[in-house]
């Protein structure tokens, strides 16, 4: 094989377009698929619908490719407009979902959430129908059978035994050479190395926005690429391939100027996402109130492998001053105004309930242990430390852990509370890390996302409620904070059947309270559970150490267990048989 045979280099050129198309082709569908699930919900559905719509779509641009002519030119401008389709249907995308939520009536009909949901798919059948045109072209151009790299594997491997195992199946022959076969071969691969690197390398280090970016520069660089070979070796194609550069010109200018803006954006990778991200998540989060009733201004935005993180400072007409806030993805995690009693609730409330042997509040010699799952900014660390407790704290956002201590937002609510001398903080799991552990404790508070995707049905399953409840010391608790029954029907219905299947048979409901608006009137704010499969004291706070439960310690006189409801025709949420209604849109 010698590789100054001008077809020999002209097919594995071809080839290893054929394996970058394909790369890019499926990677695109991959950004859509998130883009779509961070918009609307439901992983599996997205995923599932956006491949399908990509498959059928494919299979159109494959059928519609028979009417195309000049291999050559026509593959150009196919990777030019798919250097320009891919990006901007991920802006379309997020433009489409960046409006505000009015909806469009005609009749009887609200149009506007299917209307978006609608036009969010043309991206995928665009990407498809362009993609379906790239194989039958490459096709054309790869046409002659020569010793190529794929052709030089043929003998690394047991021709005889293969040919013996498949004539099992299939009538067999020795292999011929078949230009389709190879560059579907090789089209497959370069699926196969999208959905890898996509996932294990630009998702979580670039995030969704300079992904589909990168992207589009692969698909410039590929036009480019191939214009150059074009433009140079006319002989090795042919006469019947003749390819006019200039005739061509304007795609290659294209072509060029999508390839340098791309690049320009890529070297510039954290300025782009923290911009985009940043802008949109700040529309986002004004949309959730009245128009003209808040001003947000997005302060921070960093990306780890497992979430965003995105501070803000909002001014919401009413309240009294402006506050910093922090949301992990979509979800709002604590606000200046109301991150004391949030703690207090999650961390004071149960461990005024929680009794040593000796039957009083644990000290610093007493053996108290508690797991507390979550809980990255440290916050929740800081009050149990005032306990004298032993935590052993289980998050699996490591980027988190490290940017709370460093992140001044967060400095004056921990108090440097990572350097507790009894504060055992794992990196990992906290599924897994049950699993592998037979430590008991006396308390448990889940400090975790909220079920916001498919990523947190497995903290939302029965199997890690036993393992939470097979942990639990004598007379051991569980505290989590809880969605609204009233906001939220059906999750809390599905939520609570999973906890029952679980094992747990009581709980205890209760609220903090907070003044929002400034009017010295206490309203109702975030909601908590305590849950136990036996007799448990009641919270007592009195014997909290806590300045705010102090100052309202009248809202806890009557809290009391209760049963754990069953609800009628209500799955509960297992790992292996999912109920989605656990799962609250977005």
């Amino acid at each position: 094989m010698s590789s100054s045979n001008p077809r020999l280099t002209d097919r594995r050129l071809l080839l290893a377009l054929t394996f970058v198309v394909a790369f890019c082709s499926i990677a695109y569908e991959l950004v859509y698929s998130e883009l779509l699930t961070v918009f609307y919900g439901g992983t599996v559905l997205r995923y599932s619908i956006t491949i399908g719509l990509y498959l059928f779509s494919m299979g159109v641009g494959s059928f519609l490719s028979a009417h195309l002519d000049d291999p050559a030119g026509n593959f150009l401008r196919t990777e030019v407009y798919l250097a320009l389709a891919g990006p901007a249907g991920a802006g379309f995308m997020i433009a489409l979902n960046a409006f505000p939520d009015v909806t469009l009536t005609v009749g009887r009909l609200a149009l506007k959430e299917p209307l978006t949901l609608g036009l969010a798919h043309v991206p995928i059948l665009v990407v498809g129908l362009l993609s379906g045109f790239e194989i039958p072209l490459l096709n054309e151009l790869v046409e002659h059978r020569e010793e190529t790299l794929f052709a030089a594997l043929g003998g690394l491997y047991p021709r005889r035994i293969v040919r013996g195992a498949l004539g099992v199946f299939f009538s067999v022959s020795e292999a011929e050479g078949r230009s389709f076969s190879e560059v579907l071969g090789v089209d497959y691969l370069g699926g196969l190395a999208g959905t890898v690197v996509y996932a294990l390398v630009l998702y979580p280090r670039y995030g969704l926005v300079v992904s589909v970016l990168v992207l589009g520069l692969l698909n410039g660089l590929a036009a480019l690429a191939f214009a150059a070979w074009s433009a140079r070796a006319p002989a090795a194609r042919g006469a019947d391939r003749s390819f006019s550069l200039a005739r061509w010109r304007g795609v290659v200018l294209a072509g060029l100027l999508l390839t340098g803006a791309y690049g320009g954006l890529v070297a510039n990778a954290g300025a782009v996402d923290r911009a985009v991200t940043g802008a949109y998540m700040g529309d986002r989060i004004e949309s959730e109130y009245q128009p003209g009733k808040a001003e947000v201004t997005v302060t921070g935005f960093e990306r780890t492998r497992y979430q965003r993180i995105t501070t803000y400072r909002r001014d919401v007409a009413g309240d009294p001053g402006t506050e910093t806030c922090l949301r992990l993805d979509s979800a709002i995690q604590l606000c200046e105004s109301w991150v004391d009693s949030y703690h207090a609730g999650l961390v004071d409330v149960p461990m005024s309930a929680s009794l040593n042997r000796s039957g009083a509040l644990p000290g610093a010699n007493a053996s108290f242990d508690v797991l507390l799952v979550g809980g990255g900014d440290y916050i929740a660390v800081d009050r149990l430390r005032d306990y004298g407790v032993s935590v052993d704290q289980v998050d699996i956002d490591g980027e988190f852990l490290d940017y709370s201590r460093e992140e001044s937002a967060f400095a004056r609510y921990n108090d440097d509370a990572f350097e507790y001398d009894r504060l055992n903080t794992t990196v990992g799991d906290a599924y897994n890390y049950l699993r592998g552990s037979d430590k008991r404790y006396d308390l448990i508070l889940l400090d975790v996302p909220g079920a916001r995707s498919d990523d947190a049905l497995s903290l939302y399953s029965t199997e890690f409620y036993r393992l939470l409840r097979g942990h639990l010391a004598d007379r051991g608790v569980v505290a989590t904070w809880a969605y609204s029954e009233y906001w939220f029907p059906q999750h809390h219905k599905a939520y609570v059947e999973t906890v029952r299947e679980a094992g747990f048979d009581r709980y205890l409901p209760y609220s903090v309270y907070e003044d929002p608006d400034g009017d010295d009137e206490l309203e109702r704010g975030e909601r908590f559970y305590l849950l136990s499969d036996g007799p448990t004291p009641t919270p007592n706070v009195s014997r909290a150490r806590s300045d705010y439960l102090d100052a309202v310690a009248d809202r806890y006189e009557r809290l009391d267990w209760r049963p754990v409801p069953a609800y009628r025709g209500v799955e509960p949420n297992s790992v292996f048989d999912p109920n989605y209604d656990v799962i609250v849109d977005p």
